[in-house]
């Protein structure tokens, strides 16, 4: 149940929101099935309230054992289960309207779950800031909801990549360096994290040489025109960096031939004069 948290939570959301907003307008509005459509949808909230809770129980141990990722996991732990009890409670209310639903003012039943409601739709929004926070702010969860090895991987190359663009950034050239090496040599066969490595040789080593050597040697994937423009441009640089301009030159104007591109002709036209 833990892989699929993420679905029975916007379920739960869904059904939440949508729900006390015809609740309210049932107030107002005395068309007969506006109420029961919101008995309805909220008494299914309050049941997939359960299923989140549950879902998101099996799911966080082991996402809290990443380090510093507990206090938010028990953050939005204890709001998942303050929305659970005020949904539940909600549920009885709106199970109590429709065995009242022939009583003179059964209206004051609807009036009260309006309230408890709106009390609803603000712990759903605390447990999904929480929840948010947790997933982007630490992880939580990435990589580990499929079982597939892969997509840890896929979360350590991020990992890679965004710290080392930060380090970069910061004027950290030597930290910048040293992660995009470790993600050079562990994802040795793929060709964007080559490319990454060849860029590092130009940007933060300042050696186009070194660039031009490890730009030469790498084999795209055919038809991937994202990758044959990056490489391109950056072999382009790399050569003009190092003196040779009309190897440059020469570079885009191959790669114009294959995918005309108006950003790549005002650079060849740079390179021109």
């Amino acid at each position: 149940m833990a892989a699929l948290h993420p679905q029975i939570v916007h379920f739960t959301i869904v059904l939440t929101i949508v729900g006390v907003l015809f609740r309210l307008v049932s107030l107002l509005d005395r068309r007969w099935w506006v109420g029961p459509a919101a008995a309805t949808l909220l008494i299914f909230a309050a049941a997939s309230s359960v299923l989140s809770v549950r879902s998101g129980a099996a799911a966080h141990a082991p996402v809290e054992r990443a380090p510093g990722a507990r206090p938010a996991v028990m953050e939005h732990e204890e709001w998942g289960d303050r929305t659970q009890a005020i949904l539940l409670v909600l549920g009885v209310i709106e199970l109590a309207g429709l065995a009242l639903r022939y009583w003179p003012r059964v209206r004051l039943v609807h009036g009260l779950a309006a309230v408890v409601g709106l009390g609803a739709v603000f712990a759903i929004y605390e447990t999904g800031e929480h929840g948010g926070e947790l997933v982007y702010a630490y992880a939580g969860g990435v990589g580990l909801r499929s079982g597939d090895p892969k997509d840890v991987e896929r979360l350590l190359l991020a990992g890679y990549y965004h710290q080392a663009m930060a380090d970069r950034a910061a004027g950290r050239t030597a930290q910048a360096i040293e992660l995009v090496d470790a993600a050079a040599a562990r994802f040795t066969s793929d060709p964007e994290v080559q490319m990454l490595a060849a860029e590092s040789q130009l940007v933060d080593r300042k050696d186009p040489q070194a660039a031009i050597a490890a730009l030469t040697r790498l084999q795209l994937p055919a038809g991937n025109r994202f990758m044959a423009f990056r490489k391109a441009t950056l072999l382009a640089d790399a050569y003009e960096a190092s003196g040779r301009k009309p190897d440059a030159i020469a570079v885009l104007e191959t790669l114009l031939k294959t995918f005309p591109n108006q950003r790549l002709q005002d650079r060849l036209e740079s390179l021109r004069k």
